[in-house]
């Protein structure tokens, strides 16, 4: 009786499907593409079900196809599980390690992080994957999701690795010319810069005030003429003097710290977007995903984050609006 699945062909589904196409995955596993194809109509004939619908311009995965996907990762996570708990004396984390993250955090701030953890874990192999959208819970391409804010799926593990607080800030230059707002709604009267990513809604910032024993929030509807999916240029626009911006304090921290820019607002805060480091709950036991989590969350909170309030930033633009008046 002929094998259905083989053991190679798992290792090898999962690359192709990540890759998104037989060229890519012919790249990724140093074959040619005619290799690659040869061995998935070999596996096809094998399972006796296509698993590739393939056309000119793409590669999508039959629901045999999902199936068979799903299977394989968890099997070959199984594997190397085992392989890890069987040499736990040795305790160095090795393997590949499969790690997602937002494009902007991801560019400035993992990607640097992955590059010490290699130096420090050398017989790690990191894949990192930057994406507008953080992907499905449920997805198992990535060993490791670093995401904002806490997940509500109970069935992951999210680790928090640093606290994100978003702030409004504007260059001087900008509030010297269109005033400073005192209160959320005087957002309304002001150009704000617009940032489409993740499930947010659009268009409205929701504002919290910090003092009174009862909280008090505000909903203000924001208008401006400039709107990008990508925070790095939206961080440049304000520099411009183009308008006021909401953006994490890891992005604007050191524009703020030189004068640069200047918080707008001191006296609202925003909703809670702190930094996860998600991954499955079958993952816990792995060594070296339990090694890097541990490695950035090391290095993120060991990274100093504005300490001064939002008064002063608060002060230097009222005095810049002043000496402007005068």
């Amino acid at each position: 009786m002929q094998d259905t699945v083989l053991p190679s062909d798992l290792r090898f589904f999962s690359v192709l499907a990540m890759a998104g196409s037989l060229s890519a995955a012919a790249r990724e596993l140093g074959l040619t593409t005619a290799a690659v194809s040869k061995h998935l109509t070999q596996m096809e004939s094998r399972a006796g079900v296509p698993l590739v619908n393939r056309t000119t311009r793409r590669m999508m995965l039959t629901p045999e196809g999902e199936l068979y996907l799903e299977h394989a990762r968890r099997i070959l996570d199984e594997i190397d599980e085992l392989s890890e708990l069987l040499g736990s004396s040795k305790r160095r984390p090795e393997g590949l390690l499969r790690v997602n993250a937002t494009l902007g955090f991801g560019r400035s701030h993992v990607a640097p992080v992955i590059s010490k953890f290699v130096t420090e874990y050398p017989q790690v192999s990191v894949q990192l994957q930057l994406s507008v959208m953080p992907p499905p819970l449920t997805d198992d391409s990535f060993d490791v999701c670093v995401r904002f804010g806490e997940p509500p799926d109970t069935r992951v593990i999210a680790r928090r690795l640093a606290p994100n607080d978003r702030l409004l800030c504007a260059t001087p230059e900008y509030l010297a010319r269109r005033g400073i707002p005192a209160t959320p709604h005087d957002l309304t009267k002001h150009n704000c810069l617009g940032i489409r990513q993740g499930d947010e809604a659009y268009g409205v910032w929701r504002l919290t005030a910090s003092s009174g024993l009862t909280p008090k929030t505000e909903t203000v509807k924001i208008r401006g003429n400039l709107t990008t999916n990508d925070g790095e240029i939206a961080v440049n626009w304000a520099l411009e003097g183009h308008g006021i911006l909401m953006r994490a304090e890891w992005d604007i921290r050191t524009y703020l710290q030189d004068g640069r820019l200047v918080q707008v607002l001191p006296g609202w805060h925003t909703p809670n977007a702190d930094i996860y480091a998600v991954y499955s709950q079958r993952h816990q036991m792995s060594n070296r995903i339990r090694a890097f989590v541990d490695f950035i969350a090391e290095q993120l909170t060991s990274r100093s984050l504005i300490t001064q309030g939002g008064g002063s930033a608060y002060s230097r633009a009222r005095g810049f609006l002043d000496e402007k008046s005068m």
